[in-house]
């Protein structure tokens, strides 16, 4: 329950300062590469989304995030009940996926909060089970709670967002000490899985296209891997100290540059310097998150932040792979540097339920 508009002095003394700064540092950071691509008009977007992140963090706090384990099961079903109306009856296709449901001119993204739903039943049920995940019962019923949503997600197709779930779960799963011959079964279980749908009608040509053009994006310069192509231009011409903050040319021609494709930018005016500083701030950002969740006072505690963890580690490296070639290019966001409300909102619903992870790790004494 929220008993109080204001956070106390003892709590506040345990706010891991580490995690809020290096988050808003790494989304100012983000606003200018959005304005050299993007103008004033999407930086000033982007920056009230991060007044909206700071305050969303702020309420956060007030409460016990034990809370959160009260409503798991209201926030989970919620969450299926939105991704339901997203893929049968108010969803938008953009782009080949039924991924957002629109507003007016504005719209939301409900696998985004789905996902952190997700991570939410997930802590609870394994906190529920006093972490016992190599009990059958227990493992089957942590299997179909994860699978609800990623079928949902599936069926849009988002194949971005499937993997961020897929390997948060697996984060979640391989921290809470899951066989490790169960892990090994359930990825091939996967790559069959995988191989299913993609002969299916759910996998459709353009999503086919983008995820196997990095391989070889020249053969598919006049269509799939132009955004690649041009990708690793902007990138290239970076070199090592970049061309400079709103010199960047090449940049321009990369589809979706202040979003999905924003390392792009941020390669081609600061350069490999630019790249390296901005790994840095991540990996600041995840050693401090790392820490609250040894630190936590319970199994819920610690798995939600494994789960966050996860989910941002993986969209971080997946997203700057697939700027450079490495990695199949999906819908995947930088966090806390692409453009988008509802990536912005749900990072800092996670740094939010970080924090009070950590600064509610141990009893108060008054």
């Amino acid at each position: 329950m929220i008993y109080k508009f204001f956070i106390g002095k003892k709590l506040l003394k345990r706010l891991n300062l580490g995690v809020l700064i290096t988050a808003i540092i790494i989304v100012l950071f983000g606003c200018m590469n959005i304005y050299s691509v993007g103008g004033r008009y999407y930086m000033k977007l982007q920056l009230t989304w991060l007044m909206l992140g700071l305050i969303t963090v702020y309420v956060i706090l007030l409460f016990d995030y034990m809370f959160l384990q009260n409503i798991a099961g209201i926030l989970y079903w919620f969450s299926i009940f939105l991704l339901l109306l997203n893929d049968f009856l108010l969803g938008s296709t953009t782009k080949g996926a039924t991924s957002w449901i629109k507003f007016g001119n504005r719209a939301i993204q409900p696998s985004e909060f789905a996902k952190l739903a997700l991570i939410i039943m997930l802590s609870k049920k394994l906190d529920d089970m006093e972490g016992n995940i190599n009990e059958p019962k227990n493992f089957i019923i942590l299997v179909i709670y994860a699978l609800i949503p990623m079928i949902l997600i599936v069926i849009q197709p988002d194949m971005g967002m499937t993997m961020v779930c897929f390997f948060t779960v697996l984060g979640i799963f391989f921290a809470a000490g899951l066989n490790l011959k169960i892990i090994i079964g359930g990825l091939n279980g996967i790559l069959a899985l995988v191989a299913i749908i993609w002969n299916s009608p759910l996998m459709k040509p353009y999503w086919k296209g983008r995820l196997v053009s990095f391989l070889n994006p020249e053969k598919y310069e006049l269509d799939y891997g132009h955004q690649l192509i041009e990708s690793q231009r902007g990138i290239g011409s970076g070199g090592v100290f970049g061309t400079g903050f709103l010199r960047g040319k090449q940049f321009k021609f990369v589809p979706e540059a202040h979003t999905d494709f924003i390392f792009s930018v941020l390669g081609e005016e600061w350069g490999l310097l630019g790249g390296i500083f901005l790994l840095i701030l991540y990996g600041v950002l995840i050693y401090n998150m790392i820490n609250t969740a040894r630190k936590s006072k319970d199994i819920f505690g610690t798995m939600l932040c494994v789960g966050i963890i996860s989910s941002l580690l993986f969209s971080v490296l997946q997203n700057i792979g697939m700027t450079i070639g490495i990695m199949p290019i999906t819908g995947i966001t930088l966090p806390f540097m692409s453009y988008g409300g509802s990536s912005m909102l749900t990072n800092f619903m996670s740094i939010g339920i970080v924090l009070n992870v950590g600064i509610r790790n141990k009893k108060l004494n008054f």
